[in-house]
C-alpha cells in the first residue's frame, strides 16, 4: 500500500475543493453578510493543508492500485467534511464539532439531513455553501476528480468503480474514462442550469433558484427556508420540483447516452427508468386515494401533496411542503419503504437502487420455479440481456449486508434511547441518503434532539450509504491490508 500516493491525490482534491469555497466567500463579501471572515478563514486552513500535504508528497506520484483507489475514496469522503464543517463552525460559534460534521456530511453525501434551524435568518452564503455541496457530493466529488486526475499523469478507472453508484461500475460509456465522467459531469450541469432557470421563472429569487437547483438534481433536499417547499405555497414550482427530482432519479449514464447520441432509445431500452416511474406513480395514486378517503382531504390537494411528498422523499431527495408523517400511518411508511430502492443506478439517488431490487425479484422468480422444475435453466435477464451469475453472487452479498446494517445502526440507537420509530426512521434515513425519518426526526424535525453519539453513528451511516456500504466496509478486511 503507497500510502504517500493515496495522501498526494487526497491533497490534490482538498486544493479543488478549496476552490469550491469561492464562490460562497465572494457571495459573504458581496452582500457583507456576515460570515465573511468564517470562510477566510475556512479558505485559508482548507488550501494550506492540501499546499503542505501536496509538497510533502510531490514526488511520490503515479497510478493508483485497486486498493489504493478504494482508500482514496474513503479518504476524501471522511476529510472533506471536516474541511466542509470550517465555515459552519467558524459563523456559528455554538454550534458542536460533532454537529457541524453531521451537517457537512449530510451536504457531501446528499442526504439531506441537518442539525440546522432558523434557515431564513442564516446568511445567504452560508445556505449556499450547504447546497453546493449537496451539488458536488450528488454526482460525486471523485468522479470530478477522475476527469482531472490524467492530467497529473494519474488514471482513474478503478476510482469510478469504486465510487459511481450501483452496479453500472462496470460500463464504461465512451472510450476513456476521464472523457466519461467530464460527460455525466457536463449533462448534471446543465440539467442544473435548466432547473435554475424554471425555479426562477416560477417565482423564486436568483439565489433560492440556484440553491435549490443545487440540491434538486443532486437529489439532497437541503433549502435555504425552514418550511422547504411550503415556503412558496406553488403548485407550479412543486410540479417543477417533481419534473427535476424524477430527471435525477433516472440514470445519468441514460442521460449521457441520450444526448451522446441524440436520440430518446436510450431511455426506451432502460430496464430501470420504466420500473421507477411506474413505482412512483402507483405510489402517487395510493397515498393520495388514502390523504382523499382516510383523511378527508379534497382529492385535488390530496394528489398535490402526495405527489411532491411522495417524488421527494422517493428520490431520496428529502423536500417537504407538507408533515406528511402526520398523515395516516400507511402513506409514510410508505413513501421511508420504496425510498430504499426506488431510484435508478447511475442517478443521484441513494438506497440499494432499483436495478438491485429487479435483480432479487428475478432471483427469487428463478428459486420459485426450480422448486417445480429442479432441473430446469432458467437465466436471469435484465432489459433482456442474461445476468452474470457473479453479478446475482454481489447483489445478494450487498443485500445481506445492507440488512444487517439497517438492523445494526437501529439496534444501537435503540440502545442510547430513542424510541424504536424514530431509531428505525433516522437509520434507514440515513443509510438511503433521505435525510428527515419519521416521529423525533420527521420532517418538521431536525437532527438536533440526537444526542452526540447518535449523531456519530448516523454520520457513519451516512457515509456508509453514499458509498454502498462494501466500498467501506472492505477497508476492514484483514485481506485487504495484506500484501
Amino acid at each position: 500500500m503507497r500510502l504517500a500516493v493515496v495522501v498526494h491525490l487526497v491533497s490534490v482534491v482538498l486544493l479543488g475543493f478549496a476552490g469550491a469555497m469561492l464562490a460562497p466567500l465572494v457571495l459573504a463579501h458581496a452582500l457583507a453578510d456576515g460570515a465573511e471572515r468564517a470562510y477566510d478563514l475556512a479558505l485559508a486552513a482548507t488550501a494550506g493543508t492540501g499546499a503542505l500535504g501536496w509538497a510533502a508528497t510531490r514526488g511520490r506520484r503515479g497510478e493508483l492500485r485497486p486498493r489504493e483507489g478504494f482508500l482514496f475514496v474513503a479518504l476524501v469522503w471522511t476529510v472533506l467534511p471536516g474541511f466542509a464543517a470550517l465555515p459552519l463552525l467558524a459563523y456559528l460559534p455554538a454550534l458542536s464539532f460533532t454537529d457541524a460534521y453531521f451537517e457537512a456530511m449530510s451536504g457531501l453525501t446528499a442526504t439531506g439531513a441537518t442539525v440546522l434551524s432558523g434557515l431564513d435568518a442564516l446568511p445567504p452564503s452560508i445556505n449556499l455553501w450547504r447546497c453546493t455541496l449537496q451539488w458536488l457530493g450528488g454526482m460525486g466529488v471523485i468522479v470530478l476528480a477522475v476527469a482531472v486526475l490524467p492530467l497529473l499523469g494519474v488514471g482513474g478507472r478503478q476510482l469510478l468503480k469504486a465510487e459511481t453508484p450501483g452496479p453500472m461500475k462496470e460500463a464504461q460509456l465512451t472510450p476513456r474514462i476521464a472523457e466519461t465522467a467530464k460527460g455525466l459531469w457536463l449533462v448534471y450541469a446543465g440539467l442544473t442550469a435548466a432547473c435554475a432557470l424554471v425555479y426562477r421563472a416560477l417565482g423564486m429569487d436568483w439565489l433560492d433558484a440556484a440553491m435549490h437547483a443545487f440540491s434538486t438534481l443532486s437529489l439532497g433536499g437541503f433549502s435555504s427556508h425552514d418550511a422547504s417547499f411550503a415556503h412558496w405555497n406553488s403548485p407550479a414550482l412543486e410540479a417543477a420540483a417533481i419534473a427535476f427530482m424524477l430527471l435525477a432519479g433516472v440514470s445519468f449514464a441514460t442521460h449521457f447516452a441520450a444526448v451522446y447520441r441524440t436520440s430518446v432509445a436510450p431511455y426506451r431500452r432502460d430496464a430501470e427508468a420504466g420500473w421507477f416511474l411506474a413505482l412512483v406513480a402507483a405510489s402517487v395514486a395510493a397515498v393520495a386515494l388514502v390523504l382523499a378517503c382516510e383523511d378527508g382531504s379534497d382529492w385535488t390537494q390530496a394528489l398535490r401533496h402526495a405527489a411532491f411528498n411522495v417524488v421527494s422523499v422517493a428520490t431520496t431527495t428529502g423536500y417537504s411542503s407538507a408533515d406528511y408523517a402526520a398523515w395516516p400511518v400507511f402513506a409514510p411508511l410508505w413513501m421511508l419503504f420504496i425510498s430504499a430502492f426506488a431510484t435508478c443506478s447511475g442517478s443521484t439517488g441513494g438506497g440499494i437502487k432499483m436495478m438491485r431490487a429487479l435483480l432479487m425479484l428475478q432471483q427469487a422468480r428463478r428459486e420459485l420455479e426450480r422448486l417445480i422444475h429442479p432441473r430446469a435453466v432458467t437465466p436471469v435477464k435484465l432489459g433482456g440481456q442474461v445476468v452474470e451469475n457473479r453479478i446475482i453472487f454481489a447483489v445478494l452479498a450487498y443485500m445481506l449486508v445492507y440488512g444487517v446494517t439497517i438492523a445494526a445502526i437501529t439496534l444501537l440507537l435503540t440502545a442510547t434511547g430513542l424510541d424504536l420509530l424514530t431509531a428505525l426512521s433516522a437509520a434507514a434515513a440515513c443509510v438511503n441518503n433521505v435525510g428527515p425519518g419519521l416521529a423525533a426526526v420527521g420532517p418538521t424535525s431536525t437532527y438536533a434532539v440526537l444526542s452526540d453519539f447518535q449523531t456519530w453513528i448516523l454520520t457513519v451511516a451516512m457515509l456508509l450509504g453514499r458509498l454502498e456500504l462494501l466500498t467501506v466496509f472492505v477497508l476492514a478486511t484483514p485481506a485487504f491490508w495484506r500484501g
